[in-house]
């Protein structure tokens, strides 16, 4: 996360070819080019930044960089991709720092910022990649395939008189697609189920609005669950109207979800925090080498300064997520619960350069309240992006005790709480992975797709009925389905072998997780988590505590 935008892991791929073929030669090279570059982009930052002229200690290696560009132009042996050669070595120079500082091509930066902002420009559908066909999820409200009357269930057969259909095809290939500039169009061909002939439309791209807060509804009496995607322009308008309609209809406390948040805008998530906290609480600080010390305090007119609240969380759950919970769990606001989050507390600024590419550099680090630094070590990068994993390996994701990463790194809440340091922000009430019913067998369905296509597959056979149902109607019918069995059968004919000694716990895992699809499918987010909230153990912790 950072000042503006949230941080996504954007790899660079190295296209090496022919051109690049004489790499003993160019190694020293690069090498070379590599050191100074990354002087040379320190020093624009820090004009940027600072808004002071660049540094007399550093014209020499601007000269040494001029220099080597007209080396290889003029005296290298082969004709170099200037171009291509820079990227190469941006990319390269930022990947020796810290694993969020990070560049962005041109050709990617729109799509990229796209995904936090209140709209983007595209047809507006969801999809999903089934067996190499692009297979439409949902069609977006407000957006310009609902109004041509595209459906959930679609076939995409063609984009612009061209295949999408075959191996290989992927959702950045699709996306790129389907998205544009206002205005422009794009003709799809699509395939409907129990439709003879294939559809065409043309769909001119318009505004698609995007929202973070997938879904808000009073889960129980008097207690109002909001589920938070992301940190994003719109997130707290988006969050201020959920807590505004709940309470109205009688909500005195809240459940706000943030499991697999990945976080976003700082300022989305400090305002949202804001409507919690007393005049003065700390937020939250930032600090790093170039960046003076910054504090970001309540200001205390929030709304909500004395509501019950419980905050869940997830490994997935990083930055501003981190961020919201640190300041709940410091300032004794509100109980955390679930497992330790995955501690990324880079603050990363965004400097475009005039390509219309653009660096995402980190700053500075994120403390909490208490002085807790969110960011885990990351000395080692290979280890830091395999450090999540290692929580399914080492036995931290299935066990309801507390495991930190230093038991010494020890803060304190304002009431004197001990909370834990070293990465990441372990809750206050540690809830276990759901393991029961977990078998060999499941996991393959599951991890395959073969349950969400099966689920998917069932809609398109049955939507006209089903579509006709409300939640109660829908997920009492499907109580009656013999979905198990069902997707088991569908697991075979995929070449899946069948379970002969299926416990009855799986059994039930399968046509759980096959319901929930459906319902997904027909009733989109606001249905699914109604449902997936009755089984959920965090959720059910969460209630517990707020009902004391």
């Amino acid at each position: 996360m950072n000042d503006n935008y949230t941080n996504n892991n954007i790899e660079n791929e190295d296209s090496s070819n022919n051109r690049f073929s004489n790499k003993k030669i160019l190694l020293p090279i690069l090498f070379s080019f590599a050191i100074v570059l990354g002087i040379f982009i320190g020093n624009k930052l820090a004009t940027n930044t600072q808004n002071k002229p660049i540094q007399s200690d550093y014209t020499s290696s601007g000269g040494k960089l001029d220099m080597l560009f007209n080396l290889i132009d003029l005296q290298y042996v082969d004709t170099i991709d200037k171009e291509q050669l820079t990227e190469r070595v941006i990319t390269e120079t930022l990947s020796d720092l810290d694993p969020h500082s990070t560049y962005i091509p041109a050709d990617e930066l729109q799509l990229v910022n796209d995904d936090l902002e209140s709209s983007f420009s595209g047809i507006g559908i969801q999809f999903n990649i089934q067996r190499d066909t692009i297979m439409v999820v949902a069609v977006i409200h407000g957006g310009p395939s609902e109004k041509l009357g595209i459906q959930p269930g679609d076939r995409n057969i063609e984009i612009n008189d061209s295949s999408s259909v075959g191996k290989g095809i992927s959702s950045d290939q699709v996306i790129k697609k389907l998205r544009g500039p206002k205005g422009t169009k794009v003709k799809v061909g699509i395939q409907r189920f129990g439709a003879d002939e294939k559809l065409h439309y043309t769909i001119v791209r318009g505004d698609v609005p995007t929202k973070s807060v997938d879904v808000s509804y009073m889960i129980q009496k008097n207690v109002g669950y909001i589920k938070v995607s992301k940190f994003g322009s719109s997130t707290y308008e988006e969050f201020y109207d959920a807590l505004t309609k709940l309470s109205d209809e009688g909500a005195t406390s809240f459940i706000v979800d943030l499991r697999e948040n990945s976080g976003g805008y700082l300022m989305a998530a400090t305002a949202i925090v804001n409507e919690f906290l007393q005049l003065n609480n700390l937020i939250v600080y930032t600090e790093g080498k170039a960046q003076k010390r910054e504090d970001i305090y309540a200001n205390g007119y929030g709304s909500y300064k004395k509501t019950p609240l419980a905050v869940l969380i997830d490994e997935w759950s990083a930055s501003a997520s981190e961020i919201f919970a640190g300041a709940m769990q410091d300032n004794d606001r509100a109980i955390i619960i679930g497992r330790r989050s995955f501690g990324k507390g880079l603050v990363q600024k965004q400097f475009e350069m005039t390509d219309n590419s653009a660096i995402r550099l980190t700053i500075a680090r994120y403390y909490t309240p208490s002085g807790r630094c969110i960011q885990k070590p990351y000395n080692d990068k290979d280890e830091y992006q395999k450090e999540v994993y290692k929580r399914y390996t080492n036995g931290e994701l299935d066990s309801d005790t507390i495991k930190t990463i230093n038991d010494s790194v020890k803060y304190y809440t304002t009431k004197g709480r001990v909370v834990y340091g070293g990465g990441g922000i372990t809750p206050d009430i540690i809830i276990a992975r759901d393991t029961i019913g977990v078998t060999p067998y499941y996991t393959k369905l599951h991890n395959t797709g073969t349950i969400y296509e099966y689920a998917f597959r069932y809609v398109d056979e049955h939507r006209n009925s089903l579509s006709s149902m409300d939640y109660a109607q829908l997920t009492t019918y499907l109580d009656k389905q013999p979905l198990a069995q069902l997707t088991m059968q569908y697991g075979t004919k995929k070449g899946i072998t069948e379970d002969r000694n299926i416990s009855f716990v799986t059994k039930e895992l399968i046509q759980r997780r096959s319901k929930e699809y459906i319902v997904r499918n027909i009733l989109g987010d606001e249905g699914f988590y109604e449902l997936v909230n009755k089984s959920d153990n965090m959720v059910k912790a969460a209630l517990e505590h707020l009902s004391k």
